[in-house]
């Protein structure tokens, strides 16, 4: 075996280019499972770790106000391991630096440091002190955000009454993984934020003594939610809780499941794509190998070298590229592992986001590997097998060739010969140039893929902050407020324009499926606040009856027409029947709109608003700003602007490196097959180009004869690289897709413009290659090979 192993050695490295170029393609596949595998299940472990260590709750609930003695019979509750009660509330922030008013919500801390549901990892600082009612433990992205440190004080109104707040630790908690204001989507750091502060200070504050309004519940092993949640719904109904809800309505927790998700969509699909193409590289390659190698076969099995050492030779040159590509693969793997980890401790805020390299994946890849190594190489090596000495040492049998479309009379003299050959080899060997044309569509495939998730967050983007809010500012109030409080807002100086709202938390229930589901009431679509679809459409409320997106009326399993269920959750809660007006297809969240008037009527509480749209005079806003600083009723206020800045500042770095890593993985990919393509045919055709060259044609012309091929394939793929795409970007939009969410499936055209770009300035480079090997031909020495 020492000869043939020094036999693939020397085939190997004058096939090296070759072999480099199917070696990339395994590594760029491996490289893809190896890091989004790792990415998973760093994020899952992760996740698991911090969620275990710091106590995440299984079960929440909020009220209006609880006695703190019900706390005995939560305990009595089957199936509850463990309860815990705070207090939390709402506040407007003046933040040192900051003109705008922020949002932050305060939450309850034991005066002395024990361990507790939903505990607060301290990153910097102490623990807050008994005695020291101002002192807070602020959440590290807003520290972060607003440049504050340990020590600086944050003003906050609490009930209607101003109180200095003082830094003295820096936090974090599973609970807010993502943190994001209220109702909202997309992440402020600089103007939200949440505080730990004592539940003494708390309590004082809001005239809480002996009560709570939020409750965290873990459950025993084994034990049933729903059970949980309706002994729970059924015991505070009187107190005014607004349901009880299990991790899977949590929306951190529901956000960080998602992503989860969305990687594991990743895993398989780039994968495939890259090791199919491997398969097909190492299938062409092998098989032309054998065909030139017919007569070296023979004289093997003639020197009495058996079928098995045969095969296992032939075998070694699908190996030897795959084992380099596992080893780069796995090293370029766990380095985007590592590199992708960071980016995701920009999103989400784990005490330590903890990257875990398993060699279960590398194991694993490297066989998916070299299984798609086996089935590239298998028909190559059964031929080499199957071949008999005596057959071998003759020369392959000439295939029977047919004149084709250009070989007719009437195309001969306008066409050049050339080309008229370039067409015929092509409709000789139709499989081929086929799959040639699928592969170099898939790096197409991918380059549009890879580009159509931005594309799809600039369209979310837009219709969120251009076409369906056009406000300047949000302005939340801190409790239901009669309609009249618009003559306030209005005597304010630099407010323009403003539109009041209200949100109902209900149950909405149809048959036997039901959802906690806030109703919102408007008295206006056309103005600040637009009803538009995914599609960018403007809708109208329905005269009576509700307006539902598609997903919750999908969730609910019902269709306009209908007659839904609706129990008010606060308030008189009233449950009463109300119709299905129509639907709506929106891209964030489940929502649930009727007319403002409307919902004043369902509920038996009329002339009420909770929140406003505003537009504001710019020149005026820093002094506006102030008013609401030291309104008492205002817990909380939002701007549009801040909020689309932050949110493309932190979507422009994933964007980035994942348009950067599939940019490259697909100029790989097509350079492979390109230049594969183009060198298997130069070495089929060398005695055939020498002869032309012989006969008078000229270099260039033997070059378009070679490379016009690769052009015609390339040209063909784009197209259908275009549709699949698109195709695939659908599948990506079903997978990313939740209920939080719906991405839209949109496509810029500079999406299929950069995409044709690339592939081309990859084919030049790979033709501009193999047309410098053209030129180095030597045409004696080909010429004297045998027929």
């Amino acid at each position: 075996m020492k000869q043939l192993n020094r036999k693939l050695l020397r085939e190997l490295l004058r096939m090296k280019s070759q072999m480099f170029a199917v070696a990339a393609v395994v590594a760029c596949g491996i490289s893809v499972f190896v890091s989004m595998s790792s990415v998973e299940y760093s994020l899952k472990a992760t996740r698991l770790q911090y969620y275990s260590e710091y106590r995440f709750a299984d079960i929440f609930m909020q009220a209006k106000r609880a006695p703190e003695a019900m706390l005995e019979s939560v305990r009595r509750i089957r199936g509850v391991a463990a309860v815990r009660s705070r207090i939390v509330a709402s506040v407007t922030l003046d933040v040192p630096g900051l003109n705008e008013p922020a949002s932050g919500k305060l939450v309850s801390m034991p005066d002395r440091r024990r361990p507790v549901l939903n505990d607060v990892f301290l990153r910097e600082g102490r623990y807050i002190e008994p005695g020291h009612p101002e002192e807070v433990i602020a959440s590290e992205t807003f520290m972060t955000a607003n440049g504050l440190r340990l020590g600086d004080h944050v003003g906050a109104v609490i009930n209607g009454r101003w109180k200095e707040l003082v830094i003295v630790g820096k936090g974090l908690s599973p609970e807010y993984i993502y943190e994001v204001p209220p109702g909202a989507f997309f992440p402020d750091n600089r103007r939200f934020g949440v505080f730990w502060m004592s539940r003494d200070a708390l309590e004082s504050a809001l005239d809480m003594s002996g009560a709570f309004n939020d409750l965290s519940i873990t459950l025993a092993h084994g034990a049933s939610e729903k059970d949980v949640i309706r002994r729970l719904d059924d015991m505070f109904r009187r107190f005014g809780s607004l349901g009880a809800y299990g991790r899977d309505e949590q929306l951190s927790d529901r956000f960080i499941s998602d992503e989860i998700k969305q990687v594991g969509m990743q895993i398989t699909v780039l994968p495939t794509i890259f090791l199919g193409v491997a398969v097909f590289l190492l299938n062409i390659v092998l098989k032309r190998l054998v065909s030139t190698q017919r007569d070296q076969i023979a004289v093997m099995k003639a020197m009495g070298y058996t079928n098995e050492e045969v095969g296992l030779h032939y075998l070694g040159f699908a190996m030897v590229p795959v084992f380099i590509g596992a080893v780069a693969g796995t090293a370029l793997g766990a380095w985007l592992g590592l590199g992708l980890t960071h980016v995701y401790e920009d999103f989400y805020n784990f005490a330590e986001l903890i990257y875990y390299f398993r060699f279960e994946d590398v194991a694993l890849s490297v066989l998916l590997s070299a299984g798609a190594a086996l089935v590239g190489a298998l028909s190559a090596v059964r031929q080499a097998v199957a071949l008999p000495p005596a057959e071998g040492m003759r020369p392959e049998t000439p295939a029977v060739y047919k004149p084709g479309v250009l070989d007719r009379k009437q195309f001969q003299k306008k066409i050049p010969v050339s080309i008229r050959i370039v067409v015929r080899n092509l409709e000789r060997r139709k499989l081929k140039a086929a799959i040639s044309v699928l592969m170099i569509a898939f790096a197409v495939a991918i380059l549009i893929a890879g580009r159509y998730s931005y594309d799809a967050v600039n369209h979310i983007m837009l219709v969120e902050f251009s076409e369906k809010h056009r406000e300047d500012l949000t302005v939340i109030f801190n409790e239901s407020r009669p309609s009249s409080v618009q003559y306030d807002i209005v005597a304010l100086e630099g407010v323009l324009e403003q539109e009041f709202y209200r949100v109902e938390p209900a149950r909405l229930v149809y048959e036997h499926r039901s959802r906690r589901q806030s109703i919102t009431g408007l008295e206006n679509v056309d103005g600040l606040r637009r009803l538009v679809d995914a599609h960018n459409r403007e809708f109208q409320l329905p005269e009576n009856g509700l307006l539902l997106t598609t997903t919750l009326a999908n969730v609910l399993g019902v269709s306009p027409g209908d007659t839904l269920t609706v129990e008010f959750l606060q308030g008189k809660r009233r449950t009463v029947s109300v119709p299905v007006g129509g639907t709506i297809d929106e891209l964030l969240g489940l929502s649930a709109y009727t007319r403002i008037e409307n919902l004043d009527r369902l509920t038996h509480d009329e002339d009420k608003v909770n929140a406003a749209y505003l537009r504001i005079d710019e020149a005026e806003e820093e002094k506006l700003f102030a008013d609401f600083k030291e309104m008492p009723e205002v817990a909380g206020t939002s701007m549009l602007k801040a909020m689309q800045e932050s949110f493309e500042e932190l979507i422009a770095q994933s964007m980035t490196a994942s348009t950067v890593i599939l940019t490259t993985f697909a100029s790989i990919l097509a350079f492979a097959v390109v230049y594969n393509g183009a060198r298997i045919s130069l070495s089929e055709r060398a005695r055939e180009l020498s002869s032309l060259r012989v006969l008078g044609l000229t270099r260039h012309e033997i070059a378009i004869i070679l490379l016009g091929e690769q052009a015609i394939l390339t040209i063909v793929a784009i197209p259908l690289g275009f549709l699949i795409g698109i195709g695939l970007s659908v599948l990506l939009a079903l997978g990313l897709s939740s209920e939080l969410y719906r991405m839209p499936v949109v496509f810029s055209s500079f999406n299929f413009i950069f995409a044709l770009i690339v592939i081309v300035i990859v084919a030049i480079l790979s033709g501009l290659m193999v047309h410098f090997r053209l030129n180095r031909l030597d045409m004696i020495a080909v010429l004297k090979t045998r027929e």
